[in-house]
């Protein structure tokens, strides 16, 4: 079988292993440049590759083809494959096939990152011999390689889901769906929707799909449309006879006629999305079998995810917070929301559309100055500009970060939530964050 691989980044170069080891024809083509360290992992296995190009004879004879995530199906290499009819597909749908470990997979276009944490630290402190992949941490597929886990948190991009076919979660996970990335969807937002509910699509009654339902679209969606999963619940203001919930500062997970309770107050994350992380990680905590006294202690000891709401320092009594992860405004809304004291907002970057609307109460509530961090702020400053009292436009975070000091009384939070995309002037979100923080760091 010839696998052609399309991205030499780290899934595609943990696929190419992975086929190889299975006794594929694997070349791996990348239209940019592919890092030196993964080119010697390519050299190492002797593994075909090429970079800066697409060569059509070497790609379009392919049997199969896994594609990156990061690569649109409007490319022109893409739309010719799918016109001559060869599969392609993502990494999490070749690599599935060759493991019989038990996948739980985790969506939503918010706090799936910390919800995939979250869900590996219950099962790992639990002592499970559980692996970490898909958007997060080393490839899916050069794991299975490697055959060591009995079962795998997968976090899952609507990307990723585009590109399966069979792949079917044991448990899955949709944190909650809002409008994000619609410029690959042709600016509809029911095709993302749809994207997103892939992920239960292939599922049996013998799989479980947990949701929130206090989430309009996923509730609309599961009105219209059938699963065969069994459905798992949680909510913040709802109860269930099976499912999770909050009632009287105390949630509780009632899964197979067995109850868990805690106090939502020994729940090391703060902020009601991390209620909801945490009601989504418990019910597969719950379904793995877990001991009620290892879940407890595993949510009141959890850290957090890096670039999600980070405490960076107090300085003169002004908390610095790194929400960099906030690229689209429902992550931002959440951040703003958990905010107690007068914030100053670090703001911008490439917008995927975005409508600033929904900020607009909160802003009024929360904001007294706004910071512009972007090319072109044309947007932010419309929505904002007779809002709050104070509107700057500044070109990099040391800059930004300086201002923001100035502009800050004792008690006051700064807070980086761009609720935009980072390419217009740093590499991605983490050059973001580590960036701010380390301005924080030299004030």
């Amino acid at each position: 079988m010839r696998l052609v691989v399309l991205g030499g980044g780290e899934s595609g170069v943990g696929t190419a292993i992975l086929g190889k080891e299975k006794g594929c024809d694997v070349f791996v083509s990348d239209f940019g440049k592919i890092k030196e360290s993964y080119k010697e992992v390519l050299i190492k296995n002797g593994i075909d590759w090429e970079d800066e190009k697409h060569t059509e004879s070497l790609i379009l004879n392919a049997d199969v083809v896994m594609k990156s995530p990061g690569i649109p199906e409007k490319a022109p290499i893409v739309k010719k494959l799918v016109e001559k009819g060869i599969p392609v597909i993502s990494e999490i749908e070749f690599a599935a096939p060759f493991t019989k470990a038990i996948t739980i997979g985790i969506t939503g276009s918010n706090g799936k990152t910390t919800t995939t944490m979250l869900t590996y630290h219950l099962l790992q402190s639990a002592g499970l011999n559980v692996g970490l992949a898909g958007n997060i941490g080393k490839s899916f597929a050069e794991q299975v390689a490697e055959d060591k886990y009995d079962s795998y948190v997968l976090e899952l991009s609507s990307f990723q889901l585009d590109g399966i076919i069979n792949y079917k979660p044991h448990i899955a996970i949709i944190t909650n769906i809002s409008p994000d990335h619609l410029d690959r969807y042709d600016y509809k937002y029911e095709n993302y929707i749809d994207s997103k509910f892939r992920i239960t699509m292939n599922q049996t009654e013998e799989d479980y799909l947990i949701y929130d339902a206090d989430d309009e679209a996923i509730s609309e969606w599961l009105q219209k449309n059938k699963t065969r999963a069994k459905l798992i619940p949680f909510s913040l203001t709802k109860t269930f006879e099976e499912g999770a919930f909050i009632k009287n500062n105390t949630m509780e997970a009632i899964i197979n006629q067995e109850e868990f309770k805690m106090e939502t107050e020994s729940i090391a994350l703060e902020g009601k999305h991390n209620l909801k992380n945490a009601m989504a990680a418990t019910s597969v905590a719950k379904l793995m079998q877990i001991r009620k006294a290892t879940i407890r202690e595993s949510l009141s000891n959890f850290q957090g995810v890096e670039h999600r709401l980070e405490k960076v320092l107090k300085i003169q009594n002004v908390q610095y917070i790194n929400d960099s992860k906030a690229t689209n405004v429902n992550a931002t809304f959440f951040a703003l929301d958990s905010m107690n004291t007068p914030t100053v907002w670090i703001v911008g970057g490439v917008d995927k559309g975005n409508d600033y609307n929904e900020l607009m109460a909160l802003v009024r509530e929360k904001v007294k100055a706004i910071i512009c961090l972007g090319v072109d702020n044309k947007k932010i400053i419309d929505a904002f500009g007779n809002v709050v009292d104070m509107m700057i436009e500044v070109q990099s975070m040391r800059e930004a970060v300086i201002m923001a000091q100035r502009l800050t009384e004792k008690g006051d939070t700064v807070l980086l939530s761009p609720a935009c995309a980072s390419f217009d002037l740093f590499e991605n979100y983490e050059d973001r964050g580590r960036q701010f923080k380390d301005a924080v760091h030299n004030l």
